[in-house]
């Protein structure tokens, strides 16, 4: 089993490598990188190219590690029972599977996506590590044991909002993915843009790596709002005339809330168009 990427998502060489390995030393992939960099879209793909299903546990800020393992509804047994349901007399009829035991109950290996870890509390990872290290956990309500028919491929994402802990990141295989250069980037827009226009492409693209690199930017735009500022180029049906309007008064791009998503963002363009402005 070996990934190679697929025809909807370019996969750099290293981050081939990275996935194949995870695959092989059966640990978990643990990727990083700017938001829209394509780390949630790389495990639907894994998937779509291993033949395999695709669990996904996203993360909340509130998400506890035995979510994901099961939840007992006490209340709606007490509830029944009063009510003289026959099913509170198993309390199976009570536990609700999480998304690893989803994982581990699975007869075809699945591929197991633990989506943004870094929003949850920082006890979170170390409250997995042994479950995700020996993929199988205990149920105390049945005295049951619960273990993986196939071990799953497991991919987890961060953000980068918290650090994670050492004993975590020991058990996993890590992956930066870099921002694309212009040639992957290139690439990718082929692929969503099958015969878009070249010119308009190398005009808009040249654009977009120069608003990620204007200094003091808040928020950089990331792949897929690129992707979105093309697909809104293309319906409005932007010219590439337009695009190098070098008018002061146009400096900020047509269509910019695409890629400028916050105000702090905006006043700078506004500040570098009256700084332009003033200079000629």
């Amino acid at each position: 089993m070996r990934f190679e990427g697929t025809d909807n998502y370019i996969a750099t060489d290293d981050l081939k490598v990275a996935v194949n390995a995870a695959i092989v030393l059966e640990r978990p992939l643990l990727v990083k990188g700017e938001p829209g960099t394509g780390k949630t879209v790389l495990a639907e793909e894994i998937a779509q190219a291993t033949k395999a299903p695709l669990i996904t546990w996203h993360i909340k800020s509130t998400t506890k590690a035995q979510q994901g393992l099961y939840e007992y509804d006490a209340v709606s047994r007490l509830r029944d029972s009063q009510l003289g349901d026959p099913r509170v007399s198993d309390i199976r009829n009570y536990i609700r599977r999480g998304k690893l035991w989803e994982a581990f109950a699975s007869d075809v290996r699945p591929v197991l996506l633990i989506d943004e870890i870094d929003k949850a509390d920082i006890e979170f990872p170390n409250d997995l590590l042994l479950e995700l290290d020996r993929m199988e956990f205990h149920v105390y309500e049945t005295g049951e044991t619960i273990r993986a028919v196939k071990r799953p491929i497991v991919v987890i994402t961060s953000n980068n909002e918290k650090e994670l802990p050492d004993a975590f990141l020991r058990r996993c295989f890590f992956h930066y993915i870099r921002f694309p250069d212009h040639d992957t980037m290139q690439r990718i827009v082929d692929v969503h843009f099958p015969g878009i226009k070249k010119r308009l492409v190398e005009e808009a693209l040249r654009i977009f790596f120069e608003v990620r690199d204007v200094p003091g930017l808040k928020k950089k735009p990331s792949t897929s709002e690129l992707l979105d500022w093309l697909k809104l180029l293309l319906n409005e049906d932007v010219t590439v005339e337009t695009l190098r309007e070098r008018d002061p008064k146009k400096t900020i791009p047509p269509l910019h809330g695409a890629l400028i998503k916050n105000e702090q963002d905006v006043h700078l363009f506004e500040r570098l168009v009256f700084l332009n402005r003033r200079e000629r």
